[in-house]
């Protein structure tokens, strides 16, 4: 069975990584065990000059992994992007919740974040309407067919998403 998938989507500047840095550190207090996939339109260079898996890389070795006690990082050549749910399926078996910033155009069910600063057209709705959104969080009360959620109030963001994890709100999901 697929692993489940929530993603944060939202105009670059509209504080998707502050707000998922306040989610997972409320999550992790509850008690869960979250993982996390950021999604960039950049291009990804973590691995330095010089350190041994850049060397293996630039030899020609398609991926190569650095592993310490504590951590375990893979840096791995691809010729295309790879799908959230294939990511996902990367990450360890006992995480409880899967979160991910980005990956908008995606299949995964989403919650957008909006501010008021940004403009009133939603990313999700309007236009483009997304039937994967199960919620938006926002400054602002909306007038929307989905729960919106303050977005000064983390924990009932987190009520939120714990409860769309254990099978809740199944919309999108």
């Amino acid at each position: 069975m697929p692993r489940k998938i929530l993603s944060f989507v939202a105009r670059s500047g509209t504080g998707k990584t502050t707000l998922l840095e306040k989610l997972i550190a409320e999550l992790e207090r509850r008690g869960r065990k979250v993982g996390a996939i950021k999604h960039t339109v950049h291009e990804v260079e973590l691995d330095k000059p010089g350190k041994d898996s850049h060397r293996f890389l630039a030899a020609g070795a398609r991926a190569a992994i650095v592993a310490s006690a504590g951590r375990i990082a893979c840096f791995e050549r691809r010729a295309a992007e790879t799908p959230l749910e294939e990511l996902a399926a990367r990450l360890p078996d006992d995480l409880e919740i899967v979160i991910a910033e980005g990956f908008k155009h995606g299949s995964s069910a989403k919650i957008e974040l909006h501010r008021k600063a940004q403009g009133d057209a939603l990313l999700c709705r309007g236009e483009a309407d997304d039937p994967t959104l199960v919620a938006v969080v926002s400054d602002v009360p909306l007038s929307l067919d989905v729960p919106v959620l303050p977005l000064d109030d983390v924990g009932a963001v987190a009520d939120f998403v714990e409860e769309w994890f254990k099978g809740g709100p199944s919309k999108g999901g």
